[in-house]
């Protein structure tokens, strides 16, 4: 009888398909990154931008602290994902955090105008915190839907670190259209978002990875 009921049992079974590498799956969504990266460069002044980043070399630190904040933190979300991985994997972002950090920090600090840029209007940290939050959304959105999948033991770990890519390439991309100076307030309110964002996703995935 017990034979019978393993067969019965078996033969409802359905093939489990092998997910990709981490390093892979990083790729891809880097590529939906990309893609968005695209669609801000047809609205980016590429004179003005590369005048700016030569006339303040911080301001270029700055954004490939993002950058690599970004892709770095997505490589960790995916390895923390994977069961038997180490948790000593979050920590692959903190060097490109660092430098974000240091590097906006310093720019803040600039007591002279660089040229290229535009005067900052009253709205303009708020437009910078609701920019990044909302192109962080679909980019979170799908980082969540990939890690769900690995099905990770520590959720809230790995949902922050999702948290943490999809806002800090916010942030990178938000540089393709920002004909701004460093100010203490844009800057108060990019971190903001990055915060919110982190928040967001850390309260929000970590109860749909488990």
């Amino acid at each position: 009888m017990s034979d019978a009921l393993i067969a019965r049992l078996a033969g409802d079974l359905q093939p489990i398909h092998r997910l990709a590498a981490p390093w892979t799956r990083a790729a891809l969504w880097l590529c939906a990154a990309l893609w968005l990266a695209g669609i801000l460069a047809l609205f980016t002044d590429f004179t003005a931008l590369s005048h700016r980043l030569m006339a303040a070399p911080d301001m270029g630190l700055a954004a490939i602290g993002a950058v690599l904040t970004g892709m770095l933190a997505a490589v960790a979300a995916f390895m923390t994902s994977v069961p038997g991985r180490s948790a000593w994997w979050a920590a692959l972002p903190a060097p490109a955090l660092v430098l974000w950090l240091a590097a906006s920090g310093a720019g803040c600090l600039r007591t002279d105008a660089i040229g290229w840029t535009k005067p900052e209007g009253a709205m303009h940290p708020m437009a910078c915190l609701y920019f990044i939050v909302l192109v962080s959304a679909p980019l979170a959105g799908l980082l969540v839907w990939q890690i769900m999948r690995a099905c990770p033991l520590r959720p809230a770990l790995t949902a922050s670190l999702a948290g943490l890519a999809s806002a800090g390439t916010a942030a990178a991309l938000l540089t393709l259209i920002h004909p701004f100076d460093a100010t203490a307030t844009d800057l108060t309110a990019h971190f903001v978002a990055v915060g919110l964002v982190v928040v967001g996703v850390r309260l929000l995935g970590a109860t749909r990875v488990t």
